[in-house]
């Protein structure tokens, strides 16, 4: 089942790096450099310094996030266990499943989280109240 994933199903996605000289360049490709198809791509910019984002979970959403510039921390909760990604190099991604709490935390001056989602938005599909994402998770 979908909220049965746990925080060790999430790993980093190692995306093509083709260097340049003039600079480098990663292309991420539907299903071949990301394991789904991308339905909806977007990114966090500007956030002020101390706040935080995210604080929510997915029921059959997929993402892979990614530190366009800067970094920040990812803390993936399963409802047992935390892990705690540090983001900071644009040529790795973070994939998340479904059923797991994710907050985002710590970014730099100026840092960029790019998100690859599996689905365009459904407000339905978020759990917003850590409470009630426990009680869906182990019901």
């Amino acid at each position: 089942m979908i909220n049965k994933a746990n925080v060790y199903d999430c790993s980093i996605v190692e995306l093509p790096v083709n260097h340049r000289e003039k600079g480098n360049l990663t292309v991420i490709e539907n299903v071949k450099d990301v394991p789904f198809e991308v339905q909806r791509v977007y990114y966090l910019y500007d956030i002020p310094g101390g706040e935080s984002r995210g604080g929510h979970a997915h029921k059959e959403l997929r993402q892979l996030i990614v530190a366009a510039s800067g970094s920040f921390d990812v803390i993936l909760n399963d409802g047992k266990i935390k892990r705690i990604f540090t983001l900071n190099r644009p040529y790795q991604g973070l994939l998340v499943f479904p059923g797991i709490w994710r907050e985002l935390d710590n970014f730099s001056s100026g840092s960029v989280c790019l998100v690859l989602a599996s689905q365009v938005y459904d407000e339905m599909d978020y759990l917003r109240d850590y409470d009630l994402f426990l009680k869906w998770k182990f019901e």
